[in-house]
């Protein structure tokens, strides 16, 4: 059983509370700075078979950058939009978010209220905006999906949108979002879902359906588009995400810097190319398309724990966000992630133990935030509660991305024993 913190405030952000509705002076403020983001920049966005569409009705969208609210919004206008909106993007700004409709949610975790919410929404008339993947792309491919999507446009019935963005990834990576490359953005806003497709179809089809529609691979796009990243920092960031050497197989130990990435125990070297492939400076080239390498190493992952040798265990920093004024230092505790029992997290506060327990069916999925400037740019992961979330920076160098993996691999191996 989790124990709570001894925090001096008990009191909690409130995220079971339906949006307000988007007032029209939101939808043209938000439109207009908008198109002030989004100036001097090459975007185009294409409607597929939606003449004649008008809300209520379900968006969904891949993610990749904050330019995708930009570009979505420019498709959406005049309409009011409500977004789903992680909490700690409320940090501060919270009051803005709730004047223009948002809904706020812990992610990965069972928000009851966050259903109702969408459903108050769409039965007002409006459109729901979510980014199902909650997070952004680490490695330009569509991540995770809850099989609950299903579920809930089962429930809803009224027309799903898939929104699927290319080039936002190529534009800033989730790994080296600071530096921006020079790149064309294209958008399609496709229906892929009428109600009465939904009430024909089982949860499913209907999850098959949006993994089909929502599917991307922005290296490949790259390439067949002829788009070229000359940036001499193109590859700075990248060991990020590809942790693990392909040739020695050693984890942890790959750097990256300038057009280069490398292995510190080997000594083995990459070049990202300008068309977004990968060329080993000597010898084989295991893998020359970045998400080929990004799912070898979830193979590597999966195996770890099918044979029983997965385990982590590390002392974190810890900030927790029970509310949305700040980030709370809670200082140090030591976090524990195994096969069985899942997540662990437990230190002391003012004096007295919390401890917070997330088995594998419990999450989904994890949330991971690389170089997290509301903190202190380190690497961080999320363990969020109903009611609390808590950001960890891990003592051992770049392993989030491994975490992340074996989230979902221990979540998916807990529903197939069930």
């Amino acid at each position: 059983m989790d124990i709570e913190v001894n925090y001096k405030n008990k009191r909690r952000y409130k995220t079971a509370k339906y949006p307000m509705k988007q007032r029209i002076f939101w939808i043209w403020l938000i439109r207009f700075l908008s198109k002030i983001m989004l100036r001097g920049k090459d975007y185009k966005i294409e409607k597929i078979g939606m003449e004649g569409l008008k809300p209520p009705y379900l968006l969904l969208s891949n993610h990749m950058h904050f330019i995708d609210f930009e570009i979505t919004a420019q498709a959406t206008w005049p309409h009011p939009v409500s977004n789903v909106v992680s909490i700690d993007g409320y940090v501060v700004k919270w009051f803005l978010l709730e004047w223009i409709g948002a809904i706020a949610t812990r992610k990965f975790t069972t928000d009851i209220h966050l259903v109702k919410s969408i459903r108050h929404v769409l039965n007002r008339g409006d459109i729901l905006a979510m980014y199902p993947e909650a997070r952004y792309t680490p490695a330009g491919t569509l991540a995770f999906l809850p099989d609950s999507l299903g579920k809930l446009i089962r429930m809803n019935r009224v027309p799903v949108v898939a929104v699927v963005h290319h080039g936002n990834h190529l534009y800033a990576p989730f790994w080296d979002f600071r530096h921006k490359r020079k790149v064309p953005f294209y958008t399609t806003f496709k229906l892929i879902l009428t109600p009465e497709e939904i009430a024909a179809m089982s949860v499913e089809e209907i999850n098959q359906k949006l993994r089909e529609e929502l599917a991307y691979d922005e290296y490949a796009y790259q390439k067949e588009k002829g788009i070229r990243i000359t940036e001499p920092f193109r590859a700075q960031g990248l060991h990020q995400v590809l942790y693990q050497c392909p040739h020695c197989k050693t984890e942890f130990q790959m750097d990256s810097a300038g057009t280069e990435l490398f292995c510190k125990a080997c000594g083995k070297r990459w070049t990202w190319r300008e068309d977004g492939y990968l060329e080993a400076n000597e010898g084989e080239t295991e893998f020359d398309h970045i998400p080929d390498w990004f799912a070898w190493q979830r193979e590597e992952v999966r195996r770890e724990i099918e044979e029983g040798r997965y385990h982590f265990e590390d002392e974190v920093d810890v900030y927790s966000l029970p509310r949305v004024w700040r980030y709370i230092p809670l200082g140090k505790a030591k976090l524990t992630h195994t096969i069985e029992g899942g997540f662990t997290l437990e230190g002391f506060y003012r004096g007295q133990k919390w401890f917070i327990h997330r088995t594998p069916a419990m999450t989904n999925s994890l949330h991971v935030e690389y170089d997290f400037g509301p903190i202190d740019k380190r690497d961080y992961l999320d363990i969020s509660t109903e009611n609390d979330s808590f950001y960890c920076a891990p003592s051992k160098e770049n392993v989030i991305t491994k975490l992340a993996f074996a989230t979902e691999e221990l979540y998916l191996r807990s529903v197939r024993k069930k």
